[in-house]
């Protein structure tokens, strides 16, 4: 007995417990999912549209678990066991960084659900698969902001989006839908694959995968590991730079957003690049910053091309080609991946802080983007080409989804009353100055200026008078917006004149130290 109470005391403590408060917002979204998935086995097809407001309201309970955990300061799953004991390695963190991202993911998937649940019914999409496919997306991309080792990393990558594919694809016997799934799918899959053998060489330079340790590590690798590990870190990056849509990884986009049903384009436009610059951001800044003149470089260039190459294409968008909306908002979201990519490559030559930038410029492109897509499926609901030149005269049929849609165009180009917008490239322009990057800058401005064309081209189309035809039309095709569109249009517009109006709320939580010394 003496014997075994002495193994007792020295064996370490492997059994740990779990915070379940700090995982809540995951795993209230996965066990949702889970729950409409088996409910649809159960419930009559005249029924079938109660599995999407069991949806939204898990999204919104998710949603609201984020507020106890306002304090930033919880973690679970750290490693214990003799010389194993590290505070700061665990692999799930809940620290303002990760609580900022998981409320946009959530609310932006709780838009999005909004937006699906006239969408799924129209379109004849099964309902069951659709919602599992949404909810699981969704825990996947709010697992990845508190991902503290790169295989919980690629594994949130993952869950976040393999359904993204299928939702992609779910409108059955649509060829457009087909082609932009089996596009996403190789583009996505070369990504993991890519990531995944970047990880197992920093594995294998560093013997570790939590990022904190791994950090400690690269910087006293020894030198015949040295180029494995430069290759790991180049590897892993050229992996999320794909997810992230950055040029030239970015040929997946138009196909993609065009293929897909309206809310998931949105979602992807959204959600999926927070996916993206999240780990692109955990990786770079926690756990790569001993070869910040590796990445930095990089990123800089990406950041230059992708705004450049984005706002280009985004020009030049036909009005009367079908889907050039679609394909006009595509192109504008890779030109906005480049302003996000300016404050982490200014992260390499300054102090990590300039992450606050990317994080405050994310929020604001959430909001007005999924706003932009709400009141493009309303316009599709009576002009289902999606093009640009089908929102002339819209404030004539619906004035406040043109006044909203205007207020979002404006916030996305960067000028009053979307003061938003300017406040977000605002700072980040002052981080590329900040961290000396003088010619991004140069390239920031003029890009700004390019966009400035083609946002005002179509804010002035929905005021402009309808064409004869289109007037006498007008008064049969009005009809009464859903109400669930509605609300997104409403929730969308009001963030985005809330933060208008007292923009210092973005950086409250954004800016400061995320990363903590």
């Amino acid at each position: 007995m003496t014997a075994l109470t002495v193994l007792a005391a020295e064996t370490p403590d492997l059994v740990q417990s779990v915070d379940w408060l700090a995982i809540a917002p995951v795993v209230i979204t996965a066990a949702v999912g889970l729950v409409v998935l088996v409910a649809d086995l159960f419930v009559p097809e005249k029924h079938k549209q109660a599995l999407g407001w069991i949806s939204v309201a898990g999204l919104a309970a998710a949603t609201a678990t984020l507020l106890p955990l306002r304090a930033g300061d919880r973690a679970t799953f750290c490693l214990t066991g003799p010389g194993t004991a590290d505070p700061a390695a665990c692999s799930y963190t809940a620290d303002h960084f990760a609580l900022v991202v998981q409320f946009l993911v959530l609310a932006g998937a709780l838009v999005t659900a909004l937006l699906s649940v006239t969408a799924v019914r129209d379109a004849r999409m099964p309902a069951g698969e659709y919602w599992f496919l949404l909810l699981s997306s969704a825990a996947g991309a709010a697992l990845l902001p508190a991902s503290r080792d790169l295989a919980t990393l690629i594994v949130a990558l993952e869950v976040a989006s393999l359904p993204a594919f299928a939702l992609v694809g779910l409108r059955r016997g649509d060829r457009l839908s087909s082609e932009a799934a089996l596009k996403f799918f190789l583009s996505s899959v070369t990504a993991t694959a890519v990531s995944l053998l970047g990880v197992s060489f920093v594995y294998a330079a560093t013997g570790s995968l939590h990022l904190s340790q791994v950090a400690g590590r690269l910087e006293g690798v020894p030198g015949q590991l040295d180029t494995l590990a430069m290759a790991g870190v180049a590897l892993t990056l050229v992996g999320f730079a794909f997810k992230t849509a950055a040029v030239p990884f970015h040929f997946w986009v138009p196909d993609t957003y065009v293929g897909a049903p309206l809310p998931i384009a949105g979602y992807l436009s959204v959600i999926g690049k927070a996916v993206g610059f999240t780990g692109l951001v955990l990786v770079t800044v926690i756990a790569f910053p001993a070869y910040s003149e590796i990445w930095g470089p990089a990123l800089a260039v990406l950041a230059a091309l992708t705004m450049t190459l984005g706002n280009a294409a985004a020009l030049r968008q036909s009005a009367d080609r079908p889907n050039s909306a679609v394909r006009l908002l595509a192109w504008s979201s890779v030109g906005q991946a480049g302003y996000l990519l300016v404050p982490i490559a200014a992260a390499a030559y300054s102090d990590r802080d300039q992450i606050g930038s990317t994080v405050a410029y994310a929020l604001m492109y959430a909001a007005v983007n999924l706003g932009a897509f709400a009141v493009a499926a309303l316009v599709a609901r009576t002009k289902p080409l999606h093009r640009i030149s089908d929102y002339r005269g819209l404030y004539a049929e619906h004035p406040l989804a043109a006044l909203s849609l205007a207020f979002f165009l404006l916030c996305l180009a960067g000028l009053p009353p979307g003061i938003i917008g300017l406040f977000a490239k605002i700072t980040v322009f002052r981080a590329a100055v900040d961290a000396g990057l003088g010619w991004l800058a140069v390239v920031m401005a003029v890009n700004v200026v390019i966009a400035l064309y083609y946002y005002l081209r179509w804010t002035a189309l929905l005021f402009r008078t309808p064409e004869e035809g289109e007037q006498e039309a007008a008064p049969a095709a009005r009809t009464r917006a859903p109400w669930p569109v509605t609300t997104a249009i409403v929730l969308t517009a009001a963030v985005a004149v809330v933060l208008s109006g007292a923009p210092q709320l973005v950086l409250r939580f954004a800016a400061g130290s995320l990363f903590p010394q």
